[in-house]
């Protein structure tokens, strides 16, 4: 006889007693898979846990204490990290395949084996082909221990038998429990999985980094609720066929979101970039138009990327595409062009990228973004040594960026000389070597940088 099945959400892990086109829960289409219905709980079992109240404390008389940090050896890992790997904390990385994960976390793994007892399981890999992957990378690998295994209670009986102090899972969707009858990597295994381990880890006080897959969009696979029970998100960014790697955090209940680690990837493995803004910045011998500097900022430090602007004949209808910018956000700035400054490009082609494969997400580049289309669209290059930041809004104003101090500090670190700033964003103080144009619209924006 038949069991019963229930359909699960691979997005959000919400279930329906029968398949939908469309997630009820998260509006998701095509996303609801077949599998198992679980046992229901007997009534002695469902009121067990109605035992005696726990004692409740006043938030005031909580002692709060900074959490106490492990530097992993690996600093841009660290950085993004908010300063190393915390003691039952648990880290969820994902990226596309190939592009370093195992790579990294082998090299951390080397690096804290000299301090902490560290246990490495691979499930998509043997023992022998990590062992390869370190001879490669010239890891000696002495104190770096290694198992390969897929079975949930195995692992947990590893960890009680080795008592590492930093585990990593390669990768959670490998991972099975006998108490699921479903295949692994589906949406119920992987959870069950990912919180069995992270139980674990809290109360072993170990440090556990999962691996896992991505879509084919870019995001985690498996149920959104995934990244609710770890306690740190991580995605390892950037084009395979190019030498450099960015890891972004999404979530750290340990410190700050949205910071980035950069790195080269060598034939030794991955090497911190110290300098990211060299990366991110093409080398012209004369200013050409079409491109523009911008200071963005990426969780506490200031980056320094070009934004190259094409704008060009178009047709009946003209093509607007941006790579590692919105493109809604794009459209929006080219009728804020055309109504507050009268640059008109609605029969032209607009083509907007960031230099180096780096996304932008913050509107502090909006201000880069119409300079460069106007200087694309005139013909003429902006001075040597320009930058600029600034968010634009609809009526043609000019708005600060957040930490604005700090973007140009950094600028004239690296020599820049000229910039094109909100008004609020000016310094009160001089700065050695730089001329700043403070402005609150952008047609003064327009009017500073023309010849």
């Amino acid at each position: 006889m038949r069991g019963k099945t229930l359909y699960t959400c691979s997005d959000c892990g919400g279930t329906s007693p029968k398949w939908l086109g469309q997630c009820p829960h998260c509006r998701a289409w095509n996303t609801l898979t077949e599998g198992p219905a679980p046992a229901p709980a007997s009534p002695a079992k469902r009121f067990a846990a109605l035992a005696a109240p726990q004692p409740v404390a006043t938030l005031a008389d909580i002692e709060a204490a900074d959490v106490a940090r492990t530097p992993t050896g690996v600093d841009e890992l660290d950085r993004a990290l908010g300063g190393g790997i915390v003691e039952g904390g648990v880290t969820l990385i994902g990226g596309d395949p190939g592009i370093g994960k195992s790579t990294l976390l082998l090299q951390a793994a080397e690096a804290l084996a000299t301090r902490l007892p560290v246990l490495y399981v691979t499930g998509e890999e043997s023992a022998a082909q990590v062992a390869l992957r370190a001879r490669r990378l010239g890891l000696a690998g002495q104190g770096v221990r290694v198992v390969a295994e897929i079975h949930l209670e195995q692992i947990a009986a590893t960890l009680e038998a080795e008592n590492p102090r930093f585990c990593v899972i390669d990768s959670i969707q490998t991972l099975y429990s006998d108490t699921l009858s479903s295949a692994p990597g589906s949406v119920a295994q992987v959870r069950e999985c990912a919180a069995q381990l992270t139980r674990l880890a809290k109360a072993r006080g170990m440090a556990l980094v999962l691996v896992g897959h991505v879509t084919k969009d870019g995001q985690l696979a498996g149920p959104r609720v995934l990244e609710h029970i770890v306690d740190t998100v991580l995605y390892f960014e950037g084009d395979t066929h190019s030498s450099f790697r960015l890891v972004r955090t999404i979530k750290n209940r340990f410190g700050a979101v949205n910071e980035i680690g950069v790195f080269a990837m060598t034939e030794r493995g991955l090497r911190g970039v110290g300098n990211p803004s060299a990366i991110f910045l093409s080398t012209h011998g004369e200013p050409v138009a079409g491109a523009c500097v911008l200071v963005t900022l990426e969780g506490t430090r200031p980056l320094l990327v070009e934004i190259q602007a094409l704008v060009d004949a178009g047709g009946a209808s003209p093509r607007r595409l941006s790579v590692g910018l919105e493109r809604d956000r794009l459209a929006m700035l080219l009728a804020v062009l055309h109504r507050h400054a009268g640059v008109a490009s609605s029969d032209q082609d607009v083509f907007v990228n960031a230099v180096g494969g780096v996304r932008i997400s913050e509107p502090a580049a909006d201000l880069a973004v119409l300079l460069a289309i106007q200087s694309s669209l005139r013909g003429q290059p902006l001075p040597r040594g320009f930058f600029a930041f600034g968010e634009v809004g609809l009526a043609g104003e000019v708005r600060p960026a957040p930490r604005g101090q700090e973007r140009l500090k950094e600028a004239a670190k690296l020599g820049f000389s000229v910039a094109v700033v909100p008004k609020a964003n000016a310094p009160k103080k001089p700065i050695a070597g730089l001329t700043i144009h403070a402005v609150e619209r952008i047609d003064e924006a327009l009017a500073a940088v023309r010849p």
